[in-house]
């Protein structure tokens, strides 16, 4: 059953979105060359105390820490270490969440540590991210979704890979329903699988993490020993990014964004709802 939320709910998983985006602003800030992965957790850590939110990543199916930290091959689900030293030239997806009054938050991005990135990397994450913005755009009122499916899908074949060859869109994670809790019915394939049909009908009060995750090369992924680290099965290099959107009767509203997705949307052509927090 997909939770449908109203007004008051969503102005409270607003909350907890912002908490995230505050999470993100400040672990950017900390990945820089000679930073461990578990210096970003408690970063991340630091965050929740000062909005007395809760983690929703700490504990969850017994996963060790408050984010997810995945650097080059690592597609997702990267556990924060000591030993994980970040290095001039890694690319870094950090995914997390917060827990406000039971109400949940969740998104993700990627990041480039110091510099001397090839083309190819930041085409890699352009591509990823905009894939992401094209799946939110298409969360409107009669639409099903399959149609956020497509439209992910759509715009990353689309994109011409330098150096040619296609990207690798993830095929075993996807996005899903948020709410009370952290990963909700339903899931959200990043392509079109005819076989699951058209899915649900979008209307006000669902809400989606929308998360595409694309390689430079194989759609497939393994799990390493720790039970948690999905990576590459052929070592290229990966890019994740995710916003929680909720459809309101005015339109998307992005959750997770601190404009609420108003400057992105607009530019594609689409008015975002009203922020209930402002």
């Amino acid at each position: 059953m997909v939770q449908i939320k109203n007004p008051e709910q969503i102005a409270k998983m607003r909350e907890a979105g912002l908490v995230v985006a505050a999470i993100h602003a400040a672990t950017r800030e900390a990945a820089v060359p000679g930073a461990t992965t578990k210096d970003l957790d408690q970063v991340a850590r630091k965050v929740l105390a000062e909005h007395d939110a809760k983690p929703n990543f700490l504990g969850y199916g017994g996963f060790p820490a408050t984010i997810c930290t995945s650097v080059n091959e690592v597609v997702v689900h990267g556990i924060p270490s000591d030993d994980v030293v970040l290095k001039d030239g890694d690319v870094i997806s950090i995914d997390c969440g917060a827990i406000i009054d039971g109400w949940h938050g969740d998104a993700a991005y990627t990041a480039f540590v110091g510099s001397g990135h090839s083309p190819e990397l930041v085409e890699l994450s352009r591509v990823t991210e905009e894939s992401m913005w094209a799946g939110i755009a298409a969360m409107k009122q009669g639409n099903r979704l399959v149609d956020v499916s497509r439209a992910i899908e759509t715009y990353i074949r689309r994109q011409p890979k330098p150096g040619g060859g296609k990207y690798g869109i993830i095929e075993d994670y996807g996005g899903h329903g948020i709410g009370t809790e952290m990963h909700m019915d339903p899931h959200l394939l990043n392509y079109v699988d005819r076989r699951r049909g058209k899915g649900p009908k979008l209307v006000p009060g669902f809400c989606l993490a929308i998360e595409p995750m694309v390689s430079l090369g194989t759609p497939r992924t393994e799990v390493l020993s720790d039970d948690w680290t999905v990576i590459t099965t052929d070592g290229t290099w990966s890019s994740h990014w995710e916003h929680s959107v909720a459809l309101t009767e005015q339109g998307p509203l992005v959750l997770t964004a601190p404009d609420g997705g108003r400057a992105k949307l607009a530019e594609l052509g689409i008015t975002a709802a009203p922020d209930p927090l402002a």
